[in-house]
């Protein structure tokens, strides 16, 4: 079937951006627009503006829990559209016995649920695969990420699993592909960006790994960075599947075909078709952590110095950081790092340690355990995405 026509009625896209098309979007769409990127552009670290992706320095990342919404990162592959609420349809088909379309208020009307959970992309901490610790072979592709892509907050909607309970799910379906109303150029087509869940965690209904249909974050309507007026919220998984401008449902018996499931979003080691044919899609993001200050190469007095930072547990329900270990002497000894804030299933903790330097101290290195029994090995293996980067954290000092 061919794609909602909505974002085409609503968006024009031309080589100097967004234009709405005549009459079709109110001029609160481009105050809404305007706000986010004049009054909160200026709190991230632009990696590319066309489209928009964005990270936060990671001092201020962890300056608090939940993580402002202006603070949070951002990821798209095309333009943001501009959609009007009014004319909002989210469309749901497949292997369902009543098919349909939902606007934005009937989706509202649904039992609101609250969650809080952390997104993070697959591609967080990309650039440290570009070194010395991986000879001969090529820098890896996409946004050269460090490691602020990722964010906790508040998320309010409907569950997933209500929706297709109304629309009656049919047997024989095991996945439900998700497609967003931006328009990506590909291959001399256009496409949305898409996502696909497997059955079993769509239909989880209780606690906060729940999907949810999301229309608020942080207290507030979605921005149009973030998805505006509706996306997806996946707890637990990358933020690859957590698809924003949410406007097409799919029930299939197979993953999504769409470009961002059956090719990109995978661990290869080449782009080779038998690779990626190969390769599964990547869902559950593994343990994480950073240390977010000091920054890197900053000059340190010698003796006692303060680190904070982030740790995000495998995205497992009840998974927690069990222990996290920080050496300033190249992992000779170790020195615990103490959690702080909230703990709390699907979300990241923060932490602090304090740890002693000197001048033979050249990096500060960070490992963690989570009670799941996953851990951050001291190397992971180079793949040409740059996916996952979980290994040890590695912050270069200069230590006088």
């Amino acid at each position: 079937m061919t794609r909602s026509s909505i974002s085409r009625r609503t968006v024009l896209q031309t080589a100097g951006g967004l234009l709405v098309a005549s009459g079709m979007a109110p001029a609160s769409a481009f105050a809404f627009q305007n706000e986010s990127r004049e009054e909160k552009d200026k709190d991230l670290i632009f990696r590319s503006t066309m489209p928009r992706n964005a990270e936060p320095e990671l001092a201020k990342l962890v300056q608090s829990w939940q993580t402002p919404t202006e603070l949070f990162y951002v990821r798209s592959h095309a333009p943001n559209p501009v959609i009007d609420p009014k004319q909002f349809k989210l469309s749901v088909e497949g292997l369902v016995r009543r098919p349909g379309t939902f606007s934005l208020d009937e989706i509202k009307q649904m039992p609101a649920v609250s969650t809080t959970a952390t997104l993070t992309c697959a591609g967080n901490r990309r650039s440290e695969y570009n070194g010395s610790e991986y000879p001969n072979v090529p820098n890896v592709s996409g946004v050269q990420w460090e490691g602020g892509t990722i964010g906790n907050a508040t998320w309010v909607g409907a569950l997933l699993a209500t929706l297709l309970k109304r629309v009656e799910v049919t047997e024989g379906a095991k996945h439900i592909w998700f497609e967003g109303l931006d328009e990506i150029p590909k291959k001399g087509s256009v496409i949305g960006f898409g996502g696909s869940i497997p059955i079993e965690k769509a239909m989880v209904e209780e606690g906060p790994g729940a999907p949810l249909l999301t229309y608020t974050m942080n207290g507030a309507a979605l921005t149009p960075d973030h998805g505006y007026p509706l996306r997806m919220v996946v707890p637990g998984y990358i933020g690859a599947r957590s698809v924003k401008w949410l406007g097409r449902i799919v029930v299939s018996d197979r993953p999504s075909p769409n470009h961002y499931v059956a090719t990109a979003y995978k661990i290869v080691k080449k782009t080779s078709p038998i690779d990626w044919s190969e390769s599964g899609p990547i869902y559950r993001f593994p343990i994480n952590a950073a240390i977010c200050t000091p920054a890197a190469d900053s000059t340190l007095a010698a003796g006692s110095v303060k680190l904070t930072g982030y740790a995000l547990p495998s995205g497992r329900n009840g998974s927690s950081i069990k222990d996290l270990l920080i050496s300033a002497d190249n992992g000779k000894t170790w020195t615990r790092g103490e959690m702080t804030g909230k703990k709390q299933d699907f979300c990241w903790q923060l932490w602090n340690a304090e740890v002693n330097v000197n001048a033979n101290t050249k990096e500060l290195l960070l490992r963690a355990t989570d009670s799941s029994g996953d851990f951050m090995p001291a190397r992971i293996p180079w793949n040409a995405k740059g996916y996952l980067r979980n290994s040890w954290y590695r912050l270069p000092v200069n230590v006088k």
